[in-house]
């Protein structure tokens, strides 16, 4: 048994209670929308943002109710949402090495789609019946489409600062994880300070998550499963290289700011790119910060007794940190 599954294992009701629950909310008679939603939920993933949500409430109170299942499916509808969106704004057409809806579909059908994810996101709210738990999801809704809309502000730009680059993975990665644990939390207790522990957890652990990501971008794809370079090919410039380019020699960085200025993004671009940041300390850079920001997210949990679902949280951390895929 992997990582994942040990740490799934431990709520595996919990979990079937959210796919029941999850499929329900999305039921329709509408042809198209019945097979972009079975088509999206059969390429799903790991679940982990409804498993947070669900392992928080645990380690509040032991127990959990219909708000906390309630919370994480409106919370897992506003990030697959949020995603088809993103794949019709990137022009991607490839997501966990399926076709993006867009590309099986097209783009109206996509952004329709993600638009009556929105909808339903809504719908599950309504049922909470737990008002401390609105503010936060409606938080990290605005907070993913700002920080979507900052990426493409600062993507027209040569040069992205760590600060500013660790402001958009802030909204688009690491809120939405805080948030999964604040809602968890909120559905079963109301003590602030154990909460803004979480909180800070999930921020940390989503730090976590979006660094492995961008490493995962300078490896061969055999490797670790995910096709290289797309960041750079995409105009993104990620920590690796933000690293790599405030180290760099003028001449070295005058040539790929160029290229990042001209959108000059061919293979061998890419694959040169890629040895840059590798060779001025871009990489090792990324995989130190991702591994003070696991150790932060940790010492959050310290304060909580021991229990099954503080070591599945703790797991839930490895398992960022060292994920292939």
């Amino acid at each position: 048994m992997d990582i994942i599954d040990s740490i799934k294992a431990t709520i595996s009701a919990e979990l079937e209670l959210f796919d029941k629950t999850f499929v329900a909310a999305l039921e329709t008679d509408n042809p198209i929308l019945e097979g972009v939603n079975g088509y999206i939920y059969q390429r799903s993933g790991k679940r982990l943002r409804p498993t947070l949500v669900i392992l928080s409430a645990r380690l509040m109170s032991g127990e959990i109710n219909m708000s906390t299942i309630h919370g994480a499916i409106a919370l897992e509808l506003l990030h697959t949402a949020s995603l088809v969106h993103d794949d019709v704004i990137d022009n991607t057409f490839e997501r966990r090495n399926s076709q993006s809806v867009n590309a099986r579909w097209s783009n109206k059908v996509a952004v329709l789609s993600g638009d009556y994810m929105l909808a339903a996101a809504l719908a599950q709210v309504a049922l909470i019946g737990n008002i401390r738990m609105l503010n936060p999801i409606s938080f990290v809704g605005q907070q993913l489409t700002d920080g979507e809309l900052l990426q493409l502000n600062i993507s027209q730009q040569s040069k992205i600062s760590e600060a500013e680059y660790f402001r958009i993975i802030q909204k688009k990665t690491a809120s939405l994880f805080s948030v999964c644990m604040e809602v968890g939390a909120l559905s079963v207790h109301t003590d602030p300070e154990s909460i803004e522990h979480l909180k800070k957890y999930g921020e940390y652990l989503g730090f976590c998550f979006q660094i492995r990501d961008d490493i995962f971008d300078y490896y061969r794809n055999a490797d670790i499963g995910k096709p290289t370079g797309n960041d750079v090919g995409d105009g993104k410039v990620t920590l690796p290289l933000i690293h790599a380019l405030e180290n760099a020699d003028q001449e070295e960085k005058k040539k790929i700011i160029t290229w990042i200025n001209l959108k000059k993004f061919s293979r061998e671009n890419i694959d040169y790119i890629n040895r840059f940041a590798l060779q001025y300390g871009g990489v090792e850079y990324a995989r130190s910060r991702m591994e003070e920001f696991r150790e932060k997210a940790i010492r959050e949990l310290d304060g909580f007794p021991d229990s099954v679902y503080k070591q599945a949280l703790i797991d839930c951390v490895e398992f960022a940190v060292t994920r292939t895929k």
